[in-house]
């Protein structure tokens, strides 16, 4: 997270950047934070470092673009997710599994909604269900989903389009789109925040969902 912060830094300060590109290598776009840095006593700052990460995104002046494939899930869902373009494979397997480890994704609770709507983003996050790429593009969460050997291309493609563009023009125009949005969007992050902070990790059900994950059983829920 250290590491992306900072190149998302370097690559902010460079004005013939139009454009950022997230892609994972190997078999999966990412399957998120490690469950081990959701203890109670390494959730305070992974939370700090990755909130960095997507309010980096957020606030950017460069068009960012997702190419998932593979697995896209928990916060590498959330990351793709603000991504002003996102390009997955049909059969990409995306989802934000963190309600089985007794916890809550704070960006897609955030914002999920207003890309897929109250009732879709709400199954998404209080069931944990995993989706293909092509339902990802359906709800609205991407923008295209392809066959497999075509998403280098896609991607390529939108990015030659902006790469004949003004940079300028295409920071300024993507401050306006998102006026609105990053309003209530940084607000309600601060209050998922302080949620997930305040009363989530108080709670013995989310401390017995990370010990059992780590000793490899099923949860044994409290309801406290």
């Amino acid at each position: 997270m250290d590491e992306l912060a900072t190149a998302l830094a370097q690559v902010e300060m460079d004005p013939a950047v139009c454009a950022v590109i997230f892609s994972g290598s190997g078999k999966s776009f990412s399957t998120g934070v490690d469950v081990a840095a959701h203890t109670a006593e390494q959730v305070p700052l992974m939370l700090e470092k990755f909130h960095r990460i997507i309010r980096a995104l957020v606030t950017s002046k460069k068009v960012t673009i997702a190419s998932v494939h593979g697995q896209c899930l928990g916060g590498a869902a959330e990351l793709a997710m603000m991504c002003d373009l996102v390009y997955t494979t049909d059969d990409a397997q995306w989802g934000f599994p963190e309600i089985r480890l007794g916890c809550f994704p704070p960006v897609a609770a955030s914002a999920l909604s207003a890309l897929v709507g109250q009732k879709c983003a709400t199954e998404l996050i209080l069931t944990g269900r995993t989706i293909s790429g092509s339902e990802a593009a359906r709800m609205g969460i991407a923008n295209r989903a392809v066959p497999a050997d075509e998403l280098s291309r896609v991607v390529e493609d939108a990015a030659g389009t902006l790469g004949a563009l003004s940079p300028a023009t295409l920071a300024i125009a993507r401050k306006a789109i998102y006026t609105w949005d990053f309003v209530h969007f940084d607000k309600g992050l601060a209050r998922a925040e302080k949620l997930y902070m305040d009363e989530l990790m108080k709670t013995e059900d989310a401390i017995e969902a990370i010990q059992a994950f780590i000793q490899k059983r099923a949860p044994r829920w409290k309801g406290r």
